[in-house]
């Protein structure tokens, strides 16, 4: 399970970056892309071109956190920003809302992500 503090700020980067990009290179893209500093605690989100991939850089006061996930069908969807914008800052739950499958526009799960009930 993905849980982050209710204080933590997320960024997701509205621009698709490489995946193949690793600490260093996302830790670069959170600077140059983003315009934030990756010390300060936030959780940076990446994804690719088409959506399917999504990595999130996260430093802890100790070290960088890179966390890596690849959706076998679908896509990641979250709200479009209200003016033209290189980020769009979301709330902890929003995130694992959307890491889950549910698309926030309807609030409902993407046909792709329901589970089978066993």
């Amino acid at each position: 399970m993905l849980a982050f503090p209710h204080s933590v700020r997320i960024f997701v980067a509205l621009e698709p970056v490489d995946m193949r990009k690793q600490y260093d290179g996302l830790w670069s893209a959170a600077q140059s892309q983003l315009g934030e500093d990756p010390k300060q605690g936030a959780v940076f989100c990446f994804t690719n071109r088409e959506r399917t991939r999504l990595k999130l850089l996260y430093w802890d006061g100790t070290g960088v956190w890179v966390l890596a996930k690849r959706l076998e069908q679908g896509r990641f969807s979250w709200p479009a920003p209200s003016e033209a914008k290189r980020k769009l800052a979301l709330t902890p739950e929003a995130l694992l809302l959307i890491v889950s499958g549910v698309d926030l526009k309807t609030a409902s799960l993407r046909p792709w992500y329901e589970r089978d009930e066993k």
